[in-house]
């Protein structure tokens, strides 16, 4: 039984996807149980404890201690969960940055309402950027281009490309209010909060195009604030690179192939 099609969830496409699924699984089957198990308690208790079956109230009440056991092993059940599987996870993904030479780099700006993505290009050192040079149309996240190092930078909106197998380091943050960074695919959901620049990291396992969603309100447009990740295999990650360096004025031919060293 594939039991990620019993719970509607999407492709697992990220290295630590599965192990998300394993809580998701363990916490639906513990509601399941309460569900079924209080359900069933509550239609006993209707027809053994009606007014026809006990015209006499009686004032001593239940000494089974049977509710007690049910709650002490829902409890051992929610630390099994969080001792066992939660914070293990969260200090291997959360706190556990990636230390590999392959890293990808990106920084997301989020606005009402589109995903701006700034790449550092060839030379892995993201430009300057500062308020002042934004320009909603031709610089959306401020890149100063006097600045050396912004000068093979690439700027894209609402398209994150990654590479399959290489850790991402994503670099979120937002010019307005609160926006949410959710790809189902990859298990990835993160607030970004304004002011902050909050990191998150997945490795993708599969090639392919998936979404990018705002999983928080965040105004009117928020419907609309959709963006597109496209997962290559190396070669094809490379060639994107290279067509956006011909694209870019301040550097011709430039090629890929040593983006994460």
């Amino acid at each position: 039984m594939d039991l990620r099609k019993l719970f509607f969830l999407p492709e697992n496409a990220s290295a630590h996807g599965h192990e998300i699924d394993i809580m998701i699984y363990l916490l639906h089957f513990l509601a399941i149980i309460l569900f079924v198990g209080w359900g069933i308690y509550f239609f006993i208790a209707l027809v053994k404890f009606n007014r026809r079956a006990n015209p006499k109230a009686n004032y001593h009440g239940t000494h089974s201690h049977v509710s007690s056991v049910i709650e002490v092993a829902v409890a051992v059940f929610e630390v099994v969960l969080l001792v066992g599987f939660s914070i293990p996870f969260w200090a291997k993904q959360v706190n556990a940055l990636p230390n590999r030479t392959d890293l990808i780099k990106v920084r997301i700006v989020a606005e009402q309402f589109a995903w701006n993505i700034h790449y550092p290009g060839k030379d892995g050192i993201f430009g300057r950027t500062d308020p002042k040079f934004i320009d909603q149309q031709s610089n959306p996240v401020g890149l100063d281009n006097s600045d050396p190092a912004a000068k093979d930078d690439i700027l894209t909106i609402n398209q994150l490309h990654l590479p399959i197998g290489h850790p991402a380091y994503i670099y979120l943050s937002t010019k307005d209010v609160i926006h949410s960074f959710k790809v189902p695919v990859m298990r990835v959901t993160q607030d970004i909060i304004p002011g902050m620049s909050i990191p998150v990291w997945f490795i993708p396992t599969k090639t392919g195009d998936f979404e990018i969603a705002c999983a928080q309100l965040c105004g009117l447009g928020h419907y609309r604030m959709k963006g597109f990740l496209k997962v290559h295999d190396e070669e094809g990650f490379n060639a994107w690179l290279d067509q956006q360096a011909a694209s870019n004025a301040s550097q011709e031919g430039g090629s890929g192939d040593d983006f994460w060293q």
